[in-house]
């Protein structure tokens, strides 16, 4: 039992690191089994989740053309909507 807790339990740091791997290369069963435990039962990991997740929807449309310069009231309404999350 006490190998399959430690095979199951992530820190915070394995779970943003999988977070973030989850937006742009996808995760192993394991690895997303992993991570919703962990995210079961922490908080911070949870809205870690929500704001990267948030990003990575507001900029991905711009990752495509590395050359797209965004224009000054985008930037504003994103860094408005960063400061109220």
């Amino acid at each position: 039992m006490k190998r399959l807790v430690n095979i199951l339990m992530l820190s915070c740091q394995k779970a943003t690191e999988l977070i973030e791997k989850e937006q742009y290369f996808g995760l192993s069963t394991l690895e997303k089994l992993r991570l919703r435990v962990h995210l079961t039962i922490c908080d911070f990991c949870t809205r870690y989740k929500q704001q990267s997740r948030f990003l990575h929807d507001v900029l991905g449309h711009h990752s495509h053309d590395h050359a797209t310069n965004v224009n000054e009231s985008l930037k504003e309404k994103i860094i408005n909507q960063i400061e109220n999350l």
